[in-house]
């Protein structure tokens, strides 16, 4: 039987637009086994799993559990554990790191706070400072949400591991199983699919030089899918690859259809037209799941605005 990466291949299905939305990332190291709901399925204590979940809900914050990619070690205990946040909003893209013996301490954060791009509590609870070391490259390889995470995702974290590249970690889920190995890079939160070791080295390098690759791309987290598609094709249409220079700052409509006005920090302005369309044939989103047509944000028209009848607008 094909798995749905197959499929998704063989269907050419493409990427845009189906990247996991959040603002912020809250991740945390927790090693050994993962259910397919990790938070309450692993060796991180299920009470505090629950907890956190409703602590983040409704706050743009999306909460993930990390482990160092090769064997897993069936450990009911980790005496202290890394914890990064990540904000990813253009402008103001930052990643935060500390060390913690006791996880429980994630529940005095201020997580409205976080998901609104302001580090102060993980700071000041957790000990946290900023990033300075490499990129974070978090590669899903969840085999209890999908087989082909597991398949596809661990090996690639263990290639690029073995290689030498800094920041990779295995993560619990991006969202996209069909589209594995699923890649989410940090700071600037944009998600890749079907990724290879060599095109990873690249995304990565580009974040250091400060410049999106949009090759594999599915889209930023900070937006909502109509803003994926249309930043992605704005990079396109306007060949600026710099990271944090384009900003969704508005969407309008609902589905099946928006209207997403793209603003570049130099002042331009686009308006995106983009429709949720369906993929055909019928297709399993995940495997052993039934044959559907998974949402497509298909981009129908793009035009550049005159900056000053867009801010009478806004």
């Amino acid at each position: 039987m094909s798995t749905c990466t197959t499929v998704s291949r063989q269907l050419d299905e493409p990427f845009s637009g189906t990247a996991a939305t959040a603002r912020t990332w809250l991740l945390i190291e927790q090693p050994g086994p993962w259910g397919a709901k990790a938070l309450t399925s692993s060796h991180l204590d299920p009470a505090l799993g629950r907890a956190l979940e409703a602590a983040a809900e409704g706050t743009g914050v999306r909460i993930a559990l990390i482990r160092r990619p090769g064997r897993h070690a069936d450990c009911d205990s980790l005496a202290e554990r890394q914890v990064y946040v990540a904000h990813t909003i253009p402008g103001n893209a930052w990643v935060h790191n500390a060390m913690t013996r006791d996880p429980g301490n994630l529940l005095d954060l201020d997580f409205s706070a976080l998901g609104a791009g302001d580090p102060h509590s993980f700071d000041e609870v957790l000990q946290g400072r900023p990033h300075t070391g490499d990129p974070l490259a978090l590669v899903c390889t969840n085999g209890k949400r999908d087989r082909c995470c597991a398949l596809l995702g661990r090996p690639l974290a263990a290639e690029l591991a073995a290689s030498g590249v800094g920041g990779i970690w295995e993560v619990t889920h991006l969202g996209g199983h069909r589209f594995s190995p699923t890649v989410l890079v940090l700071p600037y939160g944009y998600a890749y699919g079907r990724a290879e070791a060599h095109t990873v080295k690249e995304i990565l390098q580009g974040v250091r030089e400060g410049r999106i690759v949009t090759e594999g791309c599915r889209g930023n987290s900070a937006w909502e899918r109509p803003g994926q598609a249309a930043e992605l094709t704005v990079r396109t249409a306007s060949g600026d690859h710099a990271a944090d220079v384009l900003t969704v700052i508005r969407t309008d409509g609902s589905a099946p259809r928006w209207e997403v006005t793209v603003a570049h920090s130099d002042g331009r302005l686009w308006r995106v037209v983009v429709a949720r369309g369906a993929s055909l044939p019928p297709r399993p989103e995940s495997c052993g799941s039934a044959l559907g047509s998974p949402a497509r944000m298909d981009v129908v028209a793009v035009r550049q605005l005159e900056a000053t009848a867009v801010a009478v607008a806004c």
